[in-house]
């Protein structure tokens, strides 16, 4: 059984690709592949749907994306991602009714949590894939009334995978979330996605960073870290990792793998990588694959990434917002500002988990109340 993956999808553009006859090069890749899926980064909307509050942008596609899905080969997408719920229920619902129009399946969404959470199985010569999808918790996440992506749960997941091993031979954890423009995960991460495997998921993938990562075997199973955009076009991020990524090609019951490297050069042109251009992603791919493998190096570079974020990250404490206070704020002013007794009482709050509990439900209120 082989299965191709790639990561996100965002065709904010549809008649782009379809006047220009974007991502066709693609084609030879889809071949003698039984299952290629691929993570759907927007709502498929219409325009009457409304966008919802959220922190980032609300993006959305026509249905035409599926019609671009469909001539490329793909026949799933993961809708666990932090954009599934951009046009509220009615854009959540008419993305489920079109994929389903087009004969395209979908995991990782439903009409609840119960539905958002239900494995996905594919059967082949009497051997089934089963196929779990869920997202960090953002602004799209299901709930047991409301529609919505599956959540990034250890222990709903540690369910998830256990009922598939009953029912699978094979398990495949298809996860979105990682910090973005970071070419590495968080040492939390590493140790979920170890933590999959060590309890009966076959590999691994992550996506949502907007640039590529690296990958380990972990006993004896792959873990890949982030495979990049497989198509979001950004006219203000052409010629940088946000346009470098690649598909795995897994292969059951060995989960041997192929890693397909490709490239953005601008909008309307993508590349399988070749030649010197493939010999340097690899190169790339090993000196992240090192780091991934010394846990002391992997959070000293993690600590240097929240360094270059901490004054953004902490300035959103304040009780006003200044455009653009974190390039000019320095210490002394955080010190009078975000006095460390408030801090200290902050902190708390975030990392003790019965007081997070709380402080995202009243949070939460506040913002309904408002």
């Amino acid at each position: 059984m082989n299965v191709l993956i790639a990561g996100d999808f965002t065709p904010i553009d549809v008649e782009n690709i379809i006047d220009r006859g974007y991502l066709r090069t693609f084609k030879d890749s889809m071949s003698n592949v039984d299952m290629s899926i691929i993570n759907l980064e927007c709502p498929i909307v219409e325009d009457s749907f409304t966008p919802i509050q959220k922190n980032g942008p609300n993006l959305k596609c026509g249905k035409n994306a599926c019609m671009i899905l469909k001539e490329l080969g793909f026949n799933m997408v993961t809708l666990a991602n932090n954009h599934y719920l951009d046009y509220g229920t009615e854009g959540a619902e008419n993305t489920i009714k079109v994929l389903n129009e087009y004969g395209i399946g979908y995991v990782g969404a439903g009409r609840n949590l119960a539905e958002a959470s239900k494995s996905f199985y594919y059967n082949k010569d009497n051997k089934i894939l089963a196929i779990i999808n869920c997202c960090e918790n953002e602004f799209s996440i299901a709930t047991e009334i409301s529609v919505g992506s599956n959540p990034l749960n250890p222990i709903t997941q540690w369910y998830a995978i256990r009922e598939a091993k009953q029912k699978a031979d094979y398990v495949l954890v298809i996860v979105h979330g990682g910090h973005e423009l970071y070419q590495l995960p968080s040492p939390r991460m590493q140790q979920l996605y170890r933590f999959f495997v060590d309890n009966g998921a076959d590999a691994v993938i992550n996506h949502h960073q907007h640039c590529y990562s690296g990958y380990e075997i972990y006993n004896g199973k792959p873990i890949f870290y982030g495979l990049g955009n497989f198509y979001f076009p950004n006219y203000k991020k052409l010629n940088s990792m946000w346009n470098e990524g690649y598909m795995v090609k897994l292969s059951f019951p060995a989960v041997d793998f192929q890693i397909i490297p490709y490239m953005t050069l601008d909008v309307g042109n993508i590349t399988i990588l070749s030649g010197d251009e493939k010999k340097a992603f690899f190169k790339n791919i090993d000196r992240i694959n090192r780091l991934l493998s010394d846990d002391i190096l992997l959070k000293d570079e993690f600590n240097k990434m929240v360094k270059r974020k901490q004054k953004a990250f902490l300035s959103d404490f304040l009780p006003m917002s200044l455009y653009g206070f974190p390039r000019f704020i320095n210490r002394r002013i955080i010190k009078f500002l975000l006095p460390r007794k408030r801090m200290l009482k902050r902190l708390n709050h975030i990392q003790c988990e019965s007081h997070r509990d709380i402080m995202i439900e009243s949070i939460r209120n506040y913002i309904a109340d408002l």
